[in-house]
């Protein structure tokens, strides 16, 4: 997905390379069938090895784009050629005596989301990655791919350039490239803007409850901010790809172009709305952030297998801080906005029982097998990297910032890796990272990152609020606590997730258990919460369940209520410098939240 920051080295000269050009058609567009050619021009080694990439870049799973390949040939002179597979990914083609060569194969796709493909009677869309083999030994080499649209009025938008006087033919200088580019085909909208003298396009497919113009100057207010706080834009052309559905969130960021997926009714109410602004605010942050700043372990793809760091609350948590800053800064809303949604991330954090067991530094390295891989018990055993990624950045700008009377912050941390690895995509290690906060901060941070990043102590929010003239209110809830989230799923009330240490546990009941009653009354996912403002802590109710389809009726002992909602609010009777403090982090007056 993005281009690697040392070149990739062929052991063969220029002279020998040969030409690579790849062909995508989709004439039968509602069989969900990519029918993609490869074509290699002045080939000269005995055999060819093509690899299909096992996960994208930009999110954290190997995903096996290869289980959705099917019907591999590959030909000289109309010629079938012996092949063999070598592994899950890797295809081998004996290719002596030959120079012209052709693979043809099909790639399922039926899978909308971000990072894969999909194709039906209304667009194709694809990800390098899932769709385009990597031919071992030419990764630096550049690549054609024309797309061949089913319908003549099917449109192609993609960041690549197009190649003059070839209809729907781009040009990737390398793989990286390529895998970093994705490709919208169909009737979509196209709008064309201009931000700081660059051009700029947003292509939606899919119908929604959006009001153009408003998301536009909305979307050039956010490019400008980002902008105003790296220098300026370090491309001359960049594209959103923007999907709309019923029910779907999510981005996949790219270093010309981004794919974001959101509900596309999901526009005319203003919190709606405003997380839509977020998405595009984060996706747009990893510009430079993941895409050009990003861990040593990510400087040069390994496509084959998964590719370890611990800083991905670098990249992706802090990149949700600001997600939550940029529309703030760009007068989107206001700080006391601003703070209301902060107050529920913190919530989300607080109420997470895997924070008190994974680190942060764990949850980064584990991404690969943990965070997109979620089970009944992962609440209780993991820790989002990229929302405790989010807290530590906050409590790190609120250091920086309180240190230094908001002359510096995490804004220059930012900037300082922009220059010091970005602009010549040097990748950093963990350590650099951190002398890099730490001589922005100017003190030492061992304690710090030994005790909310290496280990799982908790965040002392209001320690480093009180600066600012805030503080972090718990409240709890009215009900004695119970320790399970229920869903209604089909008209069945089924417990989805069961906390650990809490009477539900301790009960017995188990993720997966159909709630039926308690006390001997029925009892739903909607009415548990007033159902149980009927009892006191210590009461015992009884509680019936199927688990496993056999029908059981457990005691269980209710437990004092917890802490289900934190606010973040103004102190009573702030001085002058919390008030200063306040108005060089979010702007506005302290004033305005009373």
């Amino acid at each position: 997905m993005t281009e690697a920051t040392a070149p990739r080295t062929n052991i063969y000269t220029k002279e020998t390379a040969p030409a690579i050009h790849y062909q995508v058609a989709m004439p039968k567009p509602e069989t969900h069938l990519f029918e993609v050619s490869l074509r290699l021009v002045d080939y000269s080694l005995p055999t060819l090895d093509l690899k299909l990439p096992v996960w994208t870049p930009g999110s954290y799973l190997v995903r096996e784009y290869a289980k959705h390949l099917q019907d591999f040939a590959a030909f000289a002179n109309d010629k079938p050629l012996s092949w063999h597979k070598i592994s899950k990914n890797h295809w081998q083609v004996e290719t002596s005596d030959v120079s012209e060569i052709v693979i043809h194969y099909r790639i399922f796709a039926n899978e909308l989301s971000v990072r894969t493909n999909h194709l039906d009677s209304s667009h194709g869309y694809f990800n390098g990655a899932a769709l385009f083999f990597r031919i071992l030994a030419w990764e630096g080499q550049p690549i054609q791919v024309t797309v061949l649209p089913p319908h003549r009025e099917w449109r192609v938008t993609t960041a690549l350039p197009s190649v003059p006087h070839k209809t729907n033919t781009f040009s990737a200088t390398d793989f990286d490239t390529l895998v970093d580019s994705p490709f919208e085909i169909g009737v979509h909208q196209l709008h064309h803007f201009e931000v700081l003298g660059k051009s700029h396009e947003l292509a939606i497919w899919g119908k929604g409850n959006f009001q153009l113009q408003q998301m536009i100057s909305d979307i050039e207010k956010i490019i400008e901010v980002e902008a105003r706080m790296f220098g300026g834009l370090p491309y001359q052309r960049y594209v959103f790809l923007l999907h709309l559905f019923a029910q779907a969130y999510g981005g996949l960021e790219h270093k010309n172009s981004c794919t974001l997926i959101y509900q596309r009714l999901g526009f005319r109410d203003r919190d709606k709305y405003e997380r839509f602004l977020q998405l595009v605010a984060h996706e747009f942050f990893h510009l430079w952030n993941v895409k050009r700043i990003r861990p040593k372990a990510l400087e040069v793809f390994d496509y084959d297998q998964e590719n370890y760091t611990s800083s991905l609350w670098f990249c992706e948590g802090t990149t949700s801080y600001y997600d939550l800053l940029i529309p703030l800064r760009a007068g989107i809303y206001d700080a006391k906005s601003f703070l209301n949604n902060l107050s529920k991330e913190i919530a989300r954090h607080e109420t997470t029982p895997g924070r008190k067991v994974q680190s942060l530094a764990e949850s980064s390295f584990d991404a690969w097998i943990k965070l997109y891989r979620p089970d009944a018990n992962s609440g209780n055993s993991q820790n989002s990297y990229y929302l405790k990624g989010e807290m530590v950045s906050l409590l790190l700008d609120l250091l920086i910032r309180s240190r230094s009377r908001n002359q510096r912050s995490l804004d220059d941390v930012m900037v300082k890796m922009w220059h010091q690895f970005g602009t010549d995509e040097i990748g950093y290690t963990p350590e650099q990272l951190q002398s890099v906060i730490e001589f922005i901060a100017g003190i030492e941070l061992t304690d710090f990152f030994n005790s909310y990043i290496d280990k799982t102590e908790d965040l002392p929010f209001n320690e480093y609020l009180e600066p600012f003239g805030l503080q972090l209110v718990e409240e709890k809830g009215e009900e004695p606590y119970l320790g399970v989230k229920v869903n209604s799923d089909n008209g069945r009330e089924l417990i989805k997730f069961v906390d650990a240490d809490s009477p539900a546990q301790f009960a017995g009941i188990d993720p997966g258990d159909e709630l039926l009653a308690i006390d001997g009354l029925r009892i739903t996912a909607n009415g548990l919460g007033d159902r149980l403002k009927d009892y006191r802590p210590m009461d015992i109710i009884q509680v019936t369940i199927f688990h496993q389809d056999e029908l059981r009726t457990l005691p269980v002992t209710l437990a004092y209520p917890r802490v289900s909602r934190y606010q973040i609010k103004p102190v009573k009777n702030p001085s002058t410098i919390q008030k200063e403090n306040f108005a060089g982090w979010l702007g506005g007056s302290l004033t305005t939240l009373y």
